[in-house]
């Protein structure tokens, strides 16, 4: 039935506006908070199983006090032991989730990227228990990525249990995801950072506090169990000269080459692993050979080393015994890793970085002495850029050191070397450690995040002025007779509809006017058959295509909101067309005030 009276102004459906926070976002902080809170004590709980296998398979005692593999005594036999940790692992991974293979964070964020953040709940499970085994049995990786990965588990569980949105899961699970390496490492701003970059790929209110609060209360649970002090402890370090300051810089370059080259034979080790013509279960187990092999010549290489860390930013060390540890390191767990294992990279990644940073810093002071190089500073340097330059995280690498090791006056080289290893890293390869795996399956990982172009700009500065509004009380003949007649503004899509005193009463589109079934004598009042979708002019291009996309509709009124006059029309062309300044501002440079200057 045709509505007698035209929909007024007051009943039209306008576009929402957003609040930066609101009670929902308080409730999402508060479960997170809890997941952050349960997060810690999951990194207790996988720390203490870590040692408890560790103490069990190189000690044979049931104690979940700390050790190291490092000060066995079963000669040849320690070689078996981390065979027979990666058989259990690769039974694991066949028969209980493939999900557990690799360092969990590229898992993650496919996870974000391609199932709304739903992360099955046996991961939750599997994953620490099954890094647990292999790092307990010698794998040569760091606790903290197993961590970050069930903390994300954990924190997407909450969210799928819950009744929450795809965006809601995706920051409970980075909440948990921050949570995890906060307890592991005490550093709750630089995991805040790191589920930005590698997780959340943007930096809003209604996301960035819950990650943050549930970082918080990991770090203070972590407090109540280890202390305030650093995990990476070391003597107090001097304010850099110029020259060292460059020399910084120049060394983290030179590890950012070392994070590309550290990558790419990472990724093809694993691809070697796929060609390997048995099933990919036994794959870790293969690995592990190596590594059984490696740590009974250097048995330092064997699980998490953060001790080895410590002495290496330290300068505690001899330079021959940390090249060789470096290198062993190195070929140790990029074997480990790409036979598809459960464990992380953050660690190695810093072992091999440190070792680089002071293997580099030593050659810089002998062959400039006077630059004063420190090679504390120099490795603390190389730690943070091979995290930088190998998964592309800038901010959360820099953060971290100084979070680890509470060394103010490391915070300026570290952003100097860091920020070149991430460009140099940046130029040779287009992928990271941590997206690579993902890549090759055909997802694209977002690399940049800026500011949504749309929500830059006002509606009134990108309506269509100079509209054909039609009056509501014209009939359809007349108007036909006009359309057939030709001329301008008579091929337009839709039509405003407007009140003798020129306010909006609807919109209708060429498709009604032209329809064969309604009367010449009808009225154009009479086929509004629903209130109008409108836009005020002082509301954003992106709440405009919001508005067109929740409405279905492809063009909009557009509405003065003090005055309620129509002022003109917005289409999804304009919307296309007001990325062209976006495009200019970008990829075409402005003249320099001296060529201005010589025209």
């Amino acid at each position: 039935m045709a509505i007698a009276l035209g929909p007024t102004l007051e009943a039209a459906a306008v576009p929402t506006q957003a609040a930066l926070v609101d009670g929902r976002v308080v409730f999402i902080c508060a479960i997170a908070i809890a997941v952050g809170i349960a997060a810690a004590f999951i990194a207790q709980a996988l720390i203490h199983l870590i040692y408890f296998c560790t103490n069990i398979s190189f000690y044979g005692k049931p104690s979940f006090l700390p050790g190291s593999p490092e000060q066995n005594h079963l000669g040849l036999f320690v070689i078996v032991i981390p065979v027979i940790g990666a058989l259990l692992v690769g039974f694991m991974a066949r028969y209980g989730s493939k999900a557990i293979r690799g360092h969990g964070i590229p898992e993650a964020m496919e996870q974000v990227l391609l199932n709304e953040s739903r992360i099955p709940p046996r991961i939750t499970f599997l994953k620490p228990i099954s890094s647990a085994i292999s790092i307990g049995t010698g794998g040569p990786f760091g606790a903290e990525g197993p961590i970050i990965a069930t903390g994300g588990a954990l924190g997407s569980l909450v969210g799928q249990v819950l009744s929450t949105t795809a965006m809601e899961r995706k920051t409970l699970l980075a909440a948990g995801a921050a949570a995890g390496m906060a307890a592991t490492f005490g550093s709750p701003v630089s995991a805040v950072l790191l589920a930005i970059e590698l997780l959340l790929f943007e930096f809003r209110p209604r996301s960035l506090v819950p990650v943050a609060l549930a970082a918080s209360a990991a770090a203070g649970v972590r407090v109540l169990f280890e202390g305030t002090q650093p995990v990476f402890p070391m003597p107090d370090l001097i304010t850099p000269s110029g020259m060292a300051m460059i020399i910084y810089v120049v060394l983290g370059a030179l590890i950012g080459v070392a994070s590309v080259g550290v990558t790419r034979i990472v990724y093809a080790i694993e691809d070697a692993f796929e060609e390997i013509p048995i099933h990919w279960m036994w794959w870790p187990a293969i690995g592990a050979v190596f590594v059984g092999v490696i740590g009974y010549f250097y048995p330092r290489t064997l699980g998490v080393g953060y001790a080895n860390i410590t002495h290496t930013i330290s300068n505690d060390w001899p330079l021959k015994l940390v090249a060789t540890l470096c290198l062993m390191k190195f070929i140790s767990w990029s074997i480990a890793l790409g036979s598809g294992t459960s464990g992380g990279t953050l660690a190695p990644l810093f072992t091999i970085g440190s070792g680089l940073g002071l293997l580099l810093g030593a050659a810089a002071q002998h062959l400039l002495p006077a630059a004063s190089v420190d090679l504390r500073i120099a490795a603390l340097v190389g730690m943070a850029a091979m995290f930088a330059g190998a998964s592309r995280a800038l901010l959360a690498s820099v953060v971290f050191a100084f979070e680890t090791t509470l060394q103010p006056l490391g915070l300026l080289p570290l952003l100097g070397g860091c920020t070149a290893s991430f460009l140099v890293s940046c130029l040779l390869m287009r992928n990271s450690i941590m997206t690579e795996k993902i890549a090759r399956r055909g997802v694209r990982v977002p690399a940049e995040y800026s500011a949504d172009f749309l929500d830059s700009i006002l509606v009134r500065d990108q309506t269509s002025v100079g509209i054909v509004s039609l009056a509501a009380e014209d009939t359809i003949g007349t108007i036909r007779a006009w359309i057939t007649a030709g001329g301008p503004g008579t091929t337009h899509q839709g039509y405003p509809l407007v009140d003798a005193a020129g306010h909006l009463v609807g919109v209708l589109t060429r498709r009604d006017l032209l329809d064969p079934k309604v009367s010449l004598a009808a009225k154009l009042r009479d086929l509004l058959k629903r209130p109008p979708s409108i836009v005020y002019a002082d509301c954003s291009l992106r709440e405009a295509a919001d508005h067109m996309v929740n409405h279905n509709i492809g063009r909009l009124p557009v509405i003065e909101r003090k005055t309620g006059q129509l002022i003109g029309m917005i289409t999804r062309s304009d919307l296309l067309s007001a990325h062209r300044r976006r495009l200019q501002d970008t990829h075409q440079p402005a003249p320099g005030r001296w060529q201005r200057e010589r025209k």
